[in-house]
């Protein structure tokens, strides 16, 4: 059985969708934890800005004028989405949040994630062919 891979734009499409997608379904539960302590408004400042990040930085990485800079502006991404599970992870460990609010978040996190590292990956293999 033949794998079926999308053209070139239409993955790059669907995947900016997707990180869209999860850094906006994060900026609900940025805006109620901010309005609880101290520290649950530090998560929610850091959780705002690296999924936001990370999909600011999927766009450039779509803009991309060469396979460095391809490579260089993924991990970025890679690494915003990273460190957005992680405050979605780490809220779930402080109580900011019942587990059923974002475990969905979490598993579209690490969905993408997955995606990304074996884009990056091939990426490397092209890099160095």
């Amino acid at each position: 059985m033949d794998k079926h891979y999308l053209p070139k734009e239409e993955f790059a499409e669907m995947i900016f969708v997707r990180i869209k997608a999860f850094s906006l379904r994060c900026m609900p539960l940025c805006d109620n934890l901010f309005l609880k302590t101290i520290s649950a408004k530090n998560i929610a400042k850091q959780l705002a800005r690296s999924s936001t990040s990370s999909v600011a930085n999927y766009r450039a990485v779509r803009r991309a004028r060469s396979r460095n800079e391809f490579y260089a502006k993924l991990s970025i991404v890679i690494e915003e989405l990273d460190e957005s599970i992680f405050w979605l992870e780490y809220s779930l460990d402080a109580n900011f949040y019942e587990e059923s609010k974002v475990k969905s978040l979490i598993i579209e996190g690490y969905e993408i994630l997955k995606i990304l590292a074996k884009a990056r990956k091939t990426a490397s293999e092209n890099k160095s062919n």
